[in-house]
């Protein structure tokens, strides 16, 4: 530590940036090994190595207990998934997550997730890596500002740990988190995020999360079952989204005392769930790979779908410490399982493995439940090692997105922002806002108007002023570059030339004006004008004036988009 405050106090910032992002990396990644360590050790010890009836209920219900009061007296910062928690955290409080927070997430979240709620460790791994991330840079006496950028760069090195999926990692925080492109931002969440795999793989292996099978398409026809698996995953998702929308707000409204008792409660229901359909219980990673070799009948499949949207979607909303990911994995495998049965009974010929439906069923739910759709892709292809699956992936995940946007407008991450009463930047209107262009606001500036022709003396120039009456008139200079005159400037050229002296070799001690291009932003033009009242717009091969843009021009056209 001594030697990062020295580095902190005389490196370059971006020196500074990368340097702490692989040491994020480092410290996230040991954490996240030693979270699932402790997930693990605790189902040994609740579940595994007695797995009586009787212990299946009351684990999950007697540490629901526990659960409550820790998460609702000493660590009320540390309840729910932690995704949006690091949001709030990000643009609410500078990036600031407590220690303390830290603790009871890393306590609450294993308790949960070992004693068989229906949660899993990848969000809460996200915001311990956010939380370690924020205690470093406080630690390290930061300023606000770089503290702010510190917490995404532990939220891609914890969730990158928990997945073994460095790209999906970094494409979920920036898709979700911080919602913006930029090369500084990106080159620093890849180096957290490859930095905690490294250390992570170090521990678990670098197998891929789930056993890829081979995939084959058969038949050109075979795509109509993926797509079908895309309805079927929107629905699913409907219906997970609208039970956690419906019964989270009323938990909420209860008394701290009874909030208190409510993660025993989800403990109860998901433990009589369990007496029958143990998979059902904790984050079902060993339950999706027997989906994936084809070890469930089909009525059992659709069984562990529901019972698991039931499941957790109770565990969820109670209050209980942990992540959506797992189970939404879950929910899509057993989904994508099940489309597979029913097309081997009616399309025996046809039907393709059942390992790559519950694959590209994983993905399916996830783009429609979380509404990540460009990390969907990538999460699959990397917890399988498969990249042929991406065409079915596609169709099925774009069908199911499409459904879950068009009966459901408000993602899930932001439908738990507003029950919460945060206002949080939403991700998805983010990504889908109209960029308004150079183009869309220009306007033409012929000769004759503000353009002074070329060739032109003092004297048509003075002229143009006067008739136009503009501030400013645009000449195109010897050297090619465009420059603003003002009826003032050629009221002065006037006096110290005479009027048929030519306008353009005058220019020559002027500034030209910064140029715009039609395919700009429209913003460029906010941080390139200055005190200049207009600009020029040219065309990128021949560098010809197409129009001008000014200050009104680029209001009028915020305001015909707004």
């Amino acid at each position: 530590m001594p030697r990062l405050r020295r580095l902190a106090r005389y490196a370059q910032p971006d020196q500074l940036y990368f340097v702490l992002a692989i040491v994020i990396g480092i410290v996230a990644g040991l954490a996240v090994v030693l979270f699932r360590w402790t997930i693990d050790q605790i189902d040994l010890r609740l579940l595994t190595a007695a797995p009586s009836r009787l212990r299946i209920v009351l684990a999950p219900t007697l540490t629901g207990l526990v659960i409550g009061v820790l998460a609702v007296r000493a660590f009320p910062r540390a309840r729910g998934s932690g995704v949006n928690q690091t949001k709030a955290a990000l643009y609410i409080y500078d990036g600031y997550i407590s220690l303390r927070t830290v603790m009871g997430k890393f306590i609450t979240s294993a308790l949960a997730i070992g004693s068989g709620q229906s949660l899993g460790p990848e969000d809460p791994s996200l915001q311990v890596g956010a939380g370690l991330a924020s205690f470093i840079g406080r630690h390290l006496k930061l300023s606000r500002a770089r503290q702010r950028l510190l917490a995404p760069l532990g939220a891609a090195a914890g969730l990158a740990a928990a997945f073994n999926a460095p790209i999906a990692a970094v494409l979920f925080v920036i898709e979700e988190v911080i919602g913006r492109w930029s090369s500084g931002v990106i080159g620093a969440v890849v180096l957290a995020a490859v930095s905690s795999t490294v250390v992570a793989r170090w521990f678990f292996g670098d197998h891929p999360l789930f056993t890829s099978p081979p995939f084959e398409l058969r038949h050109i026809s075979e795509l109509l079952a993926y797509a079908a698996l895309g309805v079927a995953g929107g629905l699913g998702s409907l219906l997970f989204v609208k039970l956690v929308a419906w019964m989270r707000p009323r938990l909420l409204a209860l008394s701290r005392a009874q909030q208190c008792l409510l993660p025993a409660g989800a403990g109860l229901v998901v433990g009589v769930i369990g007496i029958w359909f143990p998979q059902v219980m904790g984050a079902g990673y060993g339950a999706i790979n027997h989906a994936m070799a084809g070890n469930f009948l089909l009525r059992t499949l659709l069984l562990l779908t529901l019972l698991k949207i039931v499941a957790t979607a109770v565990s969820f909303t109670s209050g209980a410490p942990g992540g959506m990911f797992a189970p939404t994995l879950f929910i899509g495998a057993m989904l994508g399982a099940s489309v597979n049965g029913v097309e081997r009974v009616l399309l025996p010929h046809y039907a393709a493995s059942m390992g790559v439906y519950a694959l590209v069923g994983m993905g399916t739910a996830f783009a429609a439940i979380l509404r990540c759709p460009m990390t969907s892709v990538f999460m699959v292809v990397e917890v399988s090692g498969s990249y042929d699956i991406v065409l079915p992936l596609l169709i099925s995940n774009t069908l199911a997105y499409f459904i879950s946007r068009t009966w459901q407008p408000v993602p899930i991450f932001d439908l738990l922002t507003q029950q919460d009463g945060l206002t949080l930047p939403s991700m998805e209107e983010r990504r889908e806002e109209q960029v308004l262009h150079v183009e869309d606001a220009m306007r033409p500036a012929a000769p004759g108007a503000l353009v002074v022709a070329e060739p032109a003396t003092i004297k048509e120039a003075r002229a143009l002023a006067l008739a136009s009456g503009a501030k400013l008139l645009l000449v195109k200079g010897a050297d090619g570059a465009w420059y603003g005159v003002t009826p003032e400037k050629i009221e002065t050229l006037a006096r110290a030339h005479t009027e048929s002296d030519a306008l353009q070799p005058l220019l020559g001690d002027e500034r030209p004006l910064p140029p715009l291009y039609p395919d700009q932003p429209l913003e460029a033009f906010l941080r390139q004008a200055g005190d200049e009242p207009l600009l020029p717009v040219i065309h990128r091969a021949h560098g010809g004036l197409l129009g001008v843009l000014a200050l009104t021009d680029a209001l009028a056209a915020y305001r015909r988009a707004g």
